[in-house]
């Protein structure tokens, strides 16, 4: 590893200052952002006049790749394939890129250490940020702290990489908080090995939207809630043991036959229904290590963390971030409110929002396993049938819009066609927000949108 001078900032864990400074790195982050300017959005340069100054652009970020490459020894073979991909992209006359080779040498899982940087250059694109496959770099740091490590023996977790930012080229200017090998330009689709998750943003954006929340509604935070607000580290560290346990249910439990991971056409709240699931299950994972005893003391701290972390992120952020067009973190978000509201353990009188925090844990594991005995029906239903139970699920809790043909009833053509029917008479905002949502995004609208691009310095 290169030598380097660790930065400790005031409530925010060491930041490694001096890739990023580097004239290496700002030309490759110049260059690729230049080309960024001329690719379309398969990622290809179909202008025969900008492919010269193009190549000139690659030239240069293939020359600041091999300059830092000593500092990444860990990736050597990757930055190496990184090279020769580039410059069979030129020799190709920019078509669509295929950075397969490059994608298969980066194993970020294989160095899972606590600070260990990466530079990443690929042409992707990025998730709730661009749509277009351009040339992206961005320089990330691993978060991986003992106690985490330690849980990872029982929440076993391969392929889960917990990331914070370092820098980045416009596509990370976004509210993007993922680095997926899916998004990556290749020639085939392969067995991805990891997923990496931008835990800063995360933690970055939970703390100025809760603390915004809380003066609006004049929530009394507890002690330990309100510590999440004053410290970056803290707020990382629980996010991450929030999704350590959250990526791996997406393939674990009673699941309908076909895994909500895989890419198909359903109503949007069938997704809702599973990020809320993998959400309520690592809720309810850090309710039982937070009660045992023979957990390590930083594992039950986070454990109660967590918690807080996914009651206020899903009500006060997901709910009222994004549009209403199927909307399905925001109809998560909606369901829990109006779940513990229903159950009386969250209450909006005179004004102001308080819990009953004692009772909140039973009432959160109930939803949670609503959704599982759902799930454990799923497999002996039709798929038709088990969209159906789920509405039927939701809608015990969330009222539709009055202009929902699925809560009037689907006509009978319908039902009796081609599972297509039924998700195209799903409205785009098939349960709208509740008048308390309504007046909530009124006034956080301007925070919500100053957390694009947000990262642990702000």
């Amino acid at each position: 590893m290169s030598n380097y001078v660790a930065e400790a900032l005031v409530g925010e864990p060491e930041v490694l200052e001096d890739v990023q400074a580097l004239p290496a790195w700002l030309s490759l982050k110049a260059a690729a952002t230049a080309l960024q300017s001329v690719q379309a959005q398969d990622g290809s340069i179909p202008e025969t006049s900008a492919r010269t100054d193009a190549a000139a652009h690659v030239a240069v970020i293939t020359a600041a790749i091999r300059e830092l490459a000593p500092l990444f020894p860990h990736d050597a073979a990757y930055l190496d394939a990184a090279v020769v991909d580039f410059d069979r992209w030129v020799s190709e006359d920019f078509g669509v890129p295929d950075f397969y080779d490059s994608l298969m040498a980066f194993q970020p899982q294989q160095h899972r250490v606590d600070g260990l940087r990466h530079l990443v250059v690929f042409p992707m694109y990025t998730q709730n940020g661009s749509s277009n496959r351009l040339v992206e770099a961005v320089l990330i740091a691993v978060i991986w702290p003992a106690f985490i490590a330690e849980l990872e023996q029982e929440y076993t977790n391969g392929l889960f990489v917990p990331i914070r930012f370092l820098d980045f080229t416009p596509g990370y200017d976004t509210n993007s908080a993922v680095l997926f090998p899916e998004t990556v330009a290749m020639r085939e689709i392969p067995t991805f090995t990891w997923g990496a998750i931008f835990q800063d943003r995360e933690a970055a954006r939970y703390r100025r939207v809760v603390r915004a929340a809380a003066e609006i509604t004049r929530l009394e935070l507890p002690e330990e809630a309100a510590a999440l607000l004053d410290d970056q580290q803290l707020a990382e560290e629980t996010f991450v043991m929030w999704d350590l346990i959250h990526d791996r249910t997406h393939m674990r439990g009673d699941l309908p036959f076909d895994p909500f991971m895989i890419k198909q056409r359903m109503p949007f709240f069938l997704y809702s229904l599973e990020e809320l699931r993998c959400d309520l299950t690592a809720f309810r994972e850090s309710v039982r290590i937070e009660r045992d005893d023979s957990a390590s003391p930083e594992a039950r701290k986070h454990a109660r963390l967590v918690q807080y972390a996914v009651i206020f992120d899903r009500i006060f952020r997901f709910s009222i971030t994004g549009s209403r067009t199927r909307n399905y973190d925001g109809l998560g978000g909606q369901l829990l409110f109006a779940w513990m509201h229903q159950h009386h353990v969250l209450h909006w009188t005179d004004t102001r929002l308080t819990f009953d925090w004692d009772a909140v844990p039973g009432v959160v594991i109930a939803l949670g396993a609503q959704i599982d005995e759902l799930y454990w029906a799923s497999i002996d239903r039709p798929k038709k049938a088990h969209w159906l139970a789920a509405y039927e699920m939701i809608t015990a809790t969330l009222t539709p819009n009055p202009a929902s043909a699925w809560a009037r009833g689907l006509p009978l053509e319908v039902l009796a066609g081609p599972p297509k029917g039924y998700t195209d008479l799903v409205m785009d905002d098939e349960f709208p927000l509740s008048m308390f949502f309504e007046a909530l995004d009124k006034k956080m609208k301007s925070v919500i949108e100053s957390t694009v691009g947000i990262t642990a310095r702000g």
